[in-house]
């Protein structure tokens, strides 16, 4: 899933627009984003404050096991790292970070 500051009306058209498969979650009042540090301080058109780019891997218990941080919009974690770090889930215990 994602998480934007975006509205939920703003969410669906980006997802529909897109294509996108998994879910787009709306948080305008950057509650959770603020909850795991990712808020980036007027960052936004117009000096809003948006998500910084993070990608999080959470195991069944609910534990974040894996962070991706970044500060720049076209970074991104690549799909064969993050599937990396889930076969790693499958055959080993991770610590929690």
């Amino acid at each position: 899933m994602a998480i934007s500051v975006d509205s939920s009306e703003e969410s669906r058209k980006l997802s529909a627009s897109q294509g996108y498969t998994y879910p787009l979650l709306s948080d305008p009042q950057a509650q959770v984003i603020r909850r795991y540090a990712v808020q980036h301080e007027r960052a936004g058109e117009n000096g809003q404050n948006i998500a910084r780019p993070a990608e999080f891997l959470v195991d069944k218990s609910g534990t974040v096991r894996w962070v991706k941080l970044t500060g720049d919009l076209k970074i991104r974690a690549r799909p064969e790292e993050v599937l990396s770090v889930i076969d790693r889930f499958s055959t080993a215990e991770m610590p929690a970070r």
